[in-house]
């Protein structure tokens, strides 16, 4: 790249780091909600409306109470992946809908519509199916014919119901099928032939408004139980201004050192990581306000641990070409095999991670799905700052005359480790550690105290309300309530919210007993005056249904899956594949242990930390195994390199990278748990577990387990009877019998016409 060219490229990307570090600033300063609000953020960041429904009868059972809570919960997910959705009351006959950043109870309410009962009637008012036969109800429009787009609403029926409408429409072509809600017909739409299936298309709507209100009352229609609005208001947010003001310091705090730590380590190139690291950090705030994501608490201290991680990819770049100029090659020619090899490390480990971000974001409920869209945005944004804008600002820094091979740090010789040596030594440790937290919780399980300390938004709990005559803000309430209720609990797993616009405190803990509850209320008339007969108290259910768990479960089984698939299908071999989602599964184990030990809160951040974990360690692993296929495809027929040799060089040449990334997301994390509030406390200590656990298993473990597997399993497996070295070890196997099937070819008809020219002679 020329001098001029170079200078306005710099000038360019720094001019843009400027206008996005403004942008950035002006969309974090707001502190308003709702509208005023810049960002959308969940309740426990800025309150929003909480609305109570009543069961109307008696004739439901607690498995239609959990259907509709489920139903509601996706329902209200088209206003936040954050709202939340529970029973409570103590006979479980009421449930509380919470939706975040909103202020307008009433125009929630009539958004939401009124539960009531749902019916498809023939046109002589027979019942041919109910609410609780649609599976879902959606907007949309189909132009497919012409021009001009038509609004219609698509339908999708239960198996079951599948059938039933299958022979109504059949029967009934030309007739109206009455949608009737709460005694009202709200649409009548003609059937125009047989419909197969269980999916269905309304149309004729006038406008996509009325196809979406449509809509809303028909999903609003399938709940299981009908219900009625009992009262609504609007809530404080959970925490307070200070938990906001310190992430984005601990943020702030993290960039910077990781900024310092990148240009200590890379000096030239450790500056233009610091560059697009600012460009990044901009791009994400942006990204994140212009999607319109919400964000909680435990979501913003995952975009500050995406800060450590976006310097991965530079770092695998920076180590190729640190590499190739200790092979004596020119900076300029360094740069360009660098980023050549460094490509397939990147987009092998951050595409495997994407596909979990989209089968999380695709299958999973509430937070889960929140958590998605950040870490897509974070992948996405470290890839295009790594690969775009670092390439440009090296080949830029190059223009201007930085051509010094000492610039850029050219590699040591590295000295071979032998890892895979002592690896039984390895397992032994973590399985020694596995079994402990399995003790542990096993331990605790006979104490009856639970096998994890679970949270309320697992365990369910008991909700407080009572006035303390005064307008407390959040953080007097944290400080001066807080400690009244963790006296008698003995427990830091509380919240707590107020009613705007009254002196009322909800104050949600764990299920408090009848002792508990008279010595609370003595504290409360002690400190606040506040009359016993006022205090309001009631059994609350777990904010995080079984049918959410489950379908985090799911989403997490079925995204391990998709990332074996892919990483069988880009390696060519199902045990590199395995050994992956083994080391995956055992930082998961080592994380879980964490929290068995140390009695760490089980809520909401627990299944961000077990996401964040999964993306992080499977990414690591990519790192090391991408060295081992290259040092495989690079064997030529005259190497006699053992299987040992290729996995112990592979995880040495890799072994700065991964000690690197990890001591910069660590050092992130640390800042956070540092500077955070309790709940993000619970949420950093166990992630820097993870990250440790994912460097080890990264070095220690999955190279291991492939080195194992490579010798006896699998029809490529290394036979007993090839040659070995006067040692015996087992892991002397040459590797000539691995060279690929297009080699031993050629190697096969060079030898034949050798023989043949020898017998012609």
């Amino acid at each position: 790249m020329k001098k001029g060219k170079s200078l306005v490229s710099i000038v360019i990307i720094f001019a843009i780091i400027v206008l996005l570090g403004y942008y950035a600033f002006t969309i974090l300063k707001s502190s308003g909600v709702g509208e005023d609000r810049n960002f959308k953020l969940g309740l426990d960041l800025a309150g929003g409306v909480s609305i109570t429904y009543q069961a109307v009868g008696d004739d439901y059972t607690e498995d239609d109470m959990n259907d509709t809570v489920y139903k509601l919960q996706k329902r209200v997910e088209s206003y936040s992946t954050e709202a939340q959705v529970y029973k409570s009351g103590n006979d479980n006959n009421r449930i509380v809908v919470e939706i975040p950043g909103v202020t307008d109870a009433n125009e929630i309410l009539e958004e939401l519509g009124k539960p009531g009962s749902l019916e498809f009637q023939d046109k002589d008012g027979n019942v041919i199916l109910t609410g609780t036969d649609v599976v879902d109800a959606q907007p949309g429009t189909n132009d497919q014919t012409t021009a001009k787009s038509k609004y219609v609403v698509n339908l999708t029926f239960s198996d079951d119901a599948a059938e039933t409408f299958y022979d109504f429409t059949k029967d009934n072509v030309g007739q109206t099928l009455a949608i009737v809600y709460d005694g009202e017909t709200i649409s009548a739409p003609n059937v125009t032939e047989a419909i197969s299936g269980g999916k269905c298309e309304i149309s004729g709507m006038e406008s996509y408004e009325a196809a979406e209100q449509l809509a809303s009352s028909i999903r609003i229609g399938s709940l299981s139980v009908e219900l009625e609005e009992l009262q609504s208001q609007v809530v404080s947010a959970q925490l307070g201004s200070d938990a906001i003001r310190t992430s984005i310091m601990a943020a702030v705090i993290g960039v910077l050192i990781v900024m310092v730590i990148m240009i200590v380590l890379y000096a030239v190139p450790g500056v233009i990581a610091a560059i697009s690291l600012a460009l990044y950090s901009g791009l994400v705030v942006a990204t994140i306000y212009v999607f319109d994501v919400t964000l909680t608490l435990p979501g913003l201290a995952g975009v500050i641990l995406s800060i450590g991680m976006a310097v991965d990819a530079n770092v695998i770049i920076f180590a190729r070409i640190r590499e190739e100029l200790a092979e004596g090659r020119q900076v300029q020619t360094a740069i360009k095999i660098g980023y050549k090899k460094a490509l397939s490390a990147i987009l092998d480990g951050n595409i495997t991670t994407l596909i979990a971000a989209a089968v999380l974001g695709l299958r999973g409920s509430g937070s889960v799905r929140g958590f998605a869209a950040t870490l897509a945005i974070g992948i996405i944004l470290s890839m295009f700052t790594a690969l775009v804008i670092s390439r440009i600002l090296m080949y830029a820094f190059h223009g201007l005359g930085v051509r010094d091979p000492k610039f850029y740090r050219p590699a040591k010789p590295k000295k071979v480790i032998p890892f895979v040596n002592r690896r039984i030594i390895y397992f032994v440790i973590s399985l020694a550690v596995i079994v402990v937290g399995f003790g542990s919780m096993g331990v605790h399980s006979a104490k009856g105290e639970g096998a994890l300390n679970y949270s309320l938004e697992f365990a369910g709990g008991t909700s407080t309300t009572f006035d303390v005559g005064e307008d407390m803000t959040v953080e007097q309430i944290e400080a001066e309530v807080v400690p009244v209720f963790s006296e008698v609990t003995h427990d830091s797993d509380i919240q707590t919210q107020k009613v705007q616009n009254s002196t009322q405190i909800v104050v949600k803990t764990r299920t408090l007993t009848l002792n508990e509850r008279e010595e609370l209320a003595t504290a409360l008339e002690e400190n606040y005056g506040v009359e016993s007969d006022k205090i309001q108290t009631e059994t609350i259910s777990s904010t995080i249904s079984s049918e959410m768990r489950a379908d985090a479960l799911w989403a997490v089984i079925i995204a391990t899956i998709c990332m074996l698939i892919y990483i069988w299908f880009r390696f060519k071999d199902i045990r590199f594949a395995s050994s992956a989602v083994i080391a995956l599964v055992h930082d998961i184990l080592i994380v879980l242990t964490c929290y068995a030990l140390m009695r760490i809160s089980v809520g909401g951040t627990f299944i961000a930390c077990m996401l964040t974990i999964l993306g992080y360690s499977i990414n690591d692993t990519i790192v090391v195994f991408d060295r081992i296929r290259e040092n495989l495809n690079n064997l030529h027929v005259k190497d006699k390199v053992t299987v040992r040799e290729v996995a112990n060089k592979s995880i040495s040449q890799t072994l700065g990278r991964s000690l690197n990334t990890s001591i910069t997301t660590f050092v992130v994390v640390l800042v956070l748990y540092i500077l955070g509030v309790a709940s993000i406390k619970d949420f950093a200590l166990p992630l820097m577990v993870g990250v440790i656990s994912g460097t080890y298993s990264s070095i220690f473990i999955a190279a291991s387990l492939w080195f194992g597997m490579k010798l006896r399993l699998g029809k490529k497996k290394l036979p007993d009877h090839i040659e070995r070295k006067s040692d015996g070890n087992e892991g002397a196997a040459i590797l000539t019998n691995e060279l690929s099937k297009k080699k031993k070819k050629k190697l096969e008809a060079k030898k034949a016409k050798e023989e043949n020219a020898s017998t012609q002679v």
